[in-house]
């Protein structure tokens, strides 16, 4: 699947994401980047995808004219996966939600206690 290709199935997969959710979103921006660098994963963890941002929980009054938000999502580590497309997408999908949910403020703790680790 070509770069391009990815890129229209990430965005199709968050087209299909529930109304309220897209509602929620702002000043965010969907990446999708080959693979992690050494600044996005300098651990080299081979990550799936990634948030960088103010969650909505820490951003105060004084939140203005902030650059967006960015929800990262690697084609490389996903198609590694050898997985057929539905279950590619549901594993695209499974990344999205993951980051969104710290963009809502949720961290990995509380989405490994609820089976979103």
């Amino acid at each position: 699947m070509t770069h391009d290709e990815f890129e229209d199935f990430v965005k199709d997969t968050i087209d299909r994401l529930p109304g309220w959710v897209q509602e929620a979103l702002h000043n965010i921006e969907f990446l999708v980047h080959d693979e992690a660098d050494e600044y996005l994963d300098p651990e080299g963890e081979g990550l799936l995808g990634l948030y960088t941002g103010v969650p909505l929980p820490e951003r105060g009054t004084d939140y203005a004219g902030e650059l967006p938000d960015v929800i990262y999502v690697f084609r490389q580590p996903h198609l590694e996966m050898n997985l057929p497309p539905e279950e590619l997408r549901e594993e695209v999908a499974k990344t999205l939600i993951h980051e969104i949910a710290h963009y809502f403020g949720i961290d990995d703790d509380h989405l490994d206690e609820i089976g979103w680790g």
